[in-house]
């Protein structure tokens, strides 16, 4: 804004002083034609003196004023004083435009010299702006400590019901021993979990109880209406004010790289908005292998102040964070569509659990995501499928192509042999565990397909889960397949 005022002042001076030249040139011009003039007028009249015209030409004029009656020495003087005047006027005119160019010349000086002034402070802000830090908060970000003073942690059996018996005695929150197999089995599959069911039944609770669990709270993000990008979620650059306007989640995504601590982000109230639309470049980034190059853009540019963790203005996704959003059924939200869905472990929380005691306090546990890491992954090697299922997942693949045009998937195959692995490590079932990610992963794509057109085969399919399973076995799947069936 200071070097637009600076331009228009430097333009106006210019017409200024263009202005003051024309009429200096014009006062020289005005001077010498009446000077030219009159010594022609004098030339003149010497000439015709020499020639005795003067005399002639002075009689003849003399004759014809007294015949008028008109004063001949009047005249004479007019004559003689009018370019006389006129001299006098464009000199003293003259003179005053030399004075005033010497006061023009000192006004110029003081008016560039007012100018550079202000052009040195508009550049001395401009500096000082650029030395602004950008990031307020992400440079005062340290690593957070590593010391723990929870229960030493060496299964996952023991995490999951050491995680039940706290969240009963310790925040009054009860849930069965499934629903925290099925919690900390999808942690093991996928950074991305859903929890869905009805209102009240602790969707957003078992995200806080589990960071409370493991001594790093978990941070809570409500879910905006209007979010359609990632910068609702990463924050953004402000042109006026030359700050980034960062969110809570950018802080914590910035302290999990320092950090060697699990890190829960809930999304609550996920699909207010549009989960595909918001969540877009973490859906993405997530897919590729090696988590090292899973790097997001924060700015487009690089400030020498900026935080020491943002390479070239970007921020790695961190490894050790996990994404879970909370999902409300109804008509006040949009449906997730399949493609968030496919990439999301999902934990259905449909039912109140009862309230029930435990004896003494509990600890909350000493576990870091190294360690939980490493406990996984010993799972998913140390136990496999059994032959006999994956016998039965190939007839019940080959059954639903043949029926519904449906199939499981690469990426579906590789999540049903991990959630297995680490659910019976948990301490549950391998039934139990395959019932319950088949219905969640498979048969819900039921959901997408005309059930008129299928009614009497998805009544058939829950039959045939029977036989291929046992009676009573897969009692997800099969109460699933009869509710589909009933609509």
């Amino acid at each position: 804004m200071a070097k637009k005022q600076t331009d228009k002042f430097q333009v106006r001076w210019e017409r200024l002083r263009k202005r003051s030249r024309r009429r200096y040139i014009g006062s020289i011009i005005a001077l010498v034609l009446v000077v030219i003039m009159g010594g022609t007028l004098l030339a003149i009249l010497i000439h015709l003196e020499i020639n005795g015209l003067l005399s002639g030409i002075t009689a003849i004029l003399q004759a014809f004023l007294v015949a008028r009656d008109v004063d001949i020495t009047l005249v004479i003087f007019w004559i003689l004083a009018i370019p006389c005047v006129l001299i006098l006027i464009n000199i003293v005119n003259l003179v005053r435009k030399l004075r005033f160019r010497n006061y023009r010349r000192t006004w110029e000086e003081t008016a560039k010299l007012a100018i550079e002034e202000e052009k040195h402070e508009y550049k001395l802000r401009q500096e000082k702006l650029k030395r602004t830090k950008r990031f307020g908060t992400l440079n005062d970000i340290v690593a957070p400590a590593e010391a723990r003073r929870g229960q030493k942690i060496n299964s996952l059996k023991e995490l999951c019901d050491g995680f039940r018996d706290y969240s009963a005695s310790e925040l009054k929150l009860y849930y069965t021993r499934g629903q925290i197999r099925e919690f900390v089995a999808s942690l093991a599959v996928s950074r991305i979990l859903i929890v869905q069911g009805m209102s009240g039944t602790g969707k957003t609770s078992l995200a806080y109880a589990f960071g409370e669990y493991i001594g790093n709270p978990s941070a809570i993000i409500p879910v905006q209406p209007m979010w359609k990008e990632r910068s609702d979620l990463l924050g953004y650059f402000n042109e006026f004010t030359r700050k980034y306007n960062e969110t809570p989640l950018l802080k914590k995504m910035y302290e999990a790289n320092l950090s060697g601590n699990i890190y829960l982000t809930v999304l609550d109230e996920m699909n207010i908005a549009r989960v595909e639309y918001y969540f877009a470049e973490f859906l993405s980034l997530l897919e590729i292998p090696d988590p090292e190059l899973r790097y997001m853009e924060v700015v487009p540019d690089v400030w020498e102040d900026d935080p020491p963790e943002l390479k070239e203005g970007r921020i790695k996704l961190p490894e050790n964070m996990w994404f879970i959003g909370t999902a409300n059924n109804d008509d006040s939200t949009f449906a997730i569509s399949d493609k968030v869905y496919d990439r999301a472990m999902i934990v259905n929380l449909d039912t109140r659990t009862a309230a029930f005691r435990v004896e003494g306090g509990k600890k909350t546990a000493d576990i870091s995501f190294a360690q939980f890491t490493s406990l996984t992954e010993n799972c998913k090697r140390g136990y496999e499928l059994t032959k006999r299922n994956e016998r039965r997942l190939k007839e019940l693949d080959e059954y639903l192509i043949s029926k519904f045009r449906l199939t499981f998937g690469n990426r579906i195959m590789k999540q049903i042999r991990a959630y297995i692995s680490v659910y019976v490590s948990c301490g549950g079932d391998e039934l139990e565990a395959l019932d319950d990610i088949l219905c969640k992963k498979v048969l819900r794509k039921l959901a997408y397909k005309d059930l008129s057109l299928y009614r009497k085969e998805v009544a058939d399919a829950a039959k045939y889960f029977e036989t291929l399973f046992g009676a009573g076995r897969m009692s997800k799947c099969t109460a699933y397949l009869n509710r589909l069936a009933k609509n």
